[in-house]
């Protein structure tokens, strides 16, 4: 089985989750948001495709890393593959983080008719969900891009049957606010 990935392994990330982190960049969204920071993964013939067994390995020389980040692009557009390397790295203790355009509830019904979906769901600890919305984006929030979006505890939402956020990730006090559209930004 192979992934298509947008680039190399980022290792150390400090910015795509909780503790030090290695980001898996996956290839292929169809969300298309405006104003995404990644638009070059959009497509799905771009990157490059890995065998998965490789990839494992790579995974498991990882030193100092907390965990891993399926990033992109859109992990569950490559939802078996994901779902093999999410259970490696659960295997071999790290937590798996995810960021995706769909929301909790959406990939629910994705997983209700397609098993894949669950499998992987159950291999996430943390989930971050939801399209990124320019009108909505902020530099006060930790670990996402707009106010919209969701870090949500996985495990727990499955039990409970609804979402369980993870506030402690709500906002970043920078001292300034940012809650509007940046000049920069080129639409």
């Amino acid at each position: 089985m192979n992934i298509r990935l947008a680039s190399p392994l980022e290792q150390d990330s400090v910015s795509n989750g909780e503790g030090i982190r290695t980001v898996i960049w996956t290839q292929g969204c169809n969300h298309h948001c405006l104003g995404c920071h990644n638009p070059e993964t959009h497509t799905f013939d771009k990157g490059k495709l890995i065998d998965i067994n490789e990839l494992k390995n790579e995974i498991s020389s990882l030193q100092g890393q907390d965990g891993i980040t399926l990033s992109g692009g859109d992990p569950l557009m490559q939802p078996n593959a994901c779902y093999e390397i999410a259970k490696h790295a659960k295997e071999i203790g790290l937590n798996v983080w995810c960021y995706t355009g769909y929301t909790f509830e959406e990939v629910l019904k994705l997983a209700n008719k397609n098993k894949l979906y669950k499998n992987l769901l159950e291999q996430i600890d943390v989930l971050i969900d939801g399209k990124f919305v320019l009108e909505q984006m902020s530099l006060n929030l930790k670990y996402r891009g707009s106010t919209n979006q969701r870090i949500i505890d996985v495990k727990q939402s499955l039990d409970e049957n609804k979402v369980i956020e993870i506030t402690k990730y709500d906002s970043v006090d920078t001292g300034i606010d940012l809650y509007t559209k940046p000049d920069y930004i080129f639409v």
